[in-house]
């Protein structure tokens, strides 16, 4: 059945949400340099002109950043990849550059940021569930990082919880890019709506 875009993504009713779209992430100085390499390609020219049309049309957006404490309190350390975050110079602590949102996307006024100092992505046991019901949302526009763990997470949190996921495909990264074609292809494609930033913009734009 062919997904009407225009209705699954009225403003009236979406919200796009950025993930992990920070400076200490895929920033100019990143924790990840192999994961900001990649996204430098496509993902962040991206993310930038959908929160600009999402602005635009009035579609709220919302950052999803993750920090972590130097002293560990309230994060976790059941997994491989919390412990490898911990092997990397850069410190995601709250109130730094590193949680800061990177530049090509920015924060405008009406933007809402939230910090999360726990789990693999930004909706289990945060405060982005409440915060997009109270914005009206029934669908949420996904982009960010990373498509290995972050992404998959965010997806199927939402879904579970009633949402719509609309994931535009060029405004995610994953490292390797090939798995990342895969797992969109194989596994987030029965999940979500896989489209395109240029479909999404247009949707927004009325074309």
């Amino acid at each position: 059945m062919a997904v009407d875009l225009h209705a699954l993504l009225d403003p009236a009713h979406t919200v796009l949400v950025t993930q992990e779209c920070q400076k200490g992430v895929i920033g100019p100085t990143p924790a990840l340099p192999q994961l900001a390499e990649i996204a430098r390609r496509a993902m962040i020219p991206n993310a930038a002109r959908l929160a600009a049309a999402a602005r635009a049309a009035g579609v709220p957006v919302v950052h999803c950043v993750a920090a972590r404490r130097d002293d560990g309190k309230g994060s976790n350390h059941n997994a491989r990849l919390f412990h490898g975050m911990l092997k990397t110079p850069v410190r995601l602590l709250p109130g730094s550059e590193a949680v800061e949102v990177i530049d090509e996307i920015g924060v405008d006024p009406g933007d809402v940021v939230l910090t999360r100092l726990h789990g693999l992505g930004p909706m289990g046991g945060t405060d982005l569930d409440p915060v997009l019901r109270n914005l009206g949302a029934t669908t949420i526009v996904g982009i960010g990082v990373s498509v290995n763990v972050g992404m998959v997470d965010f997806a199927f949190d939402a879904v579970n919880a009633g949402y719509q996921f609309v994931l535009p495909r060029d405004a995610v990264a994953g490292i390797p890019e090939d798995y990342a074609d895969a797992v969109l292809d194989n596994t987030l494609s029965l999940v979500t709506t896989l489209t395109t930033t240029d479909a999404v913009v247009a949707a927004w734009s009325g074309r």
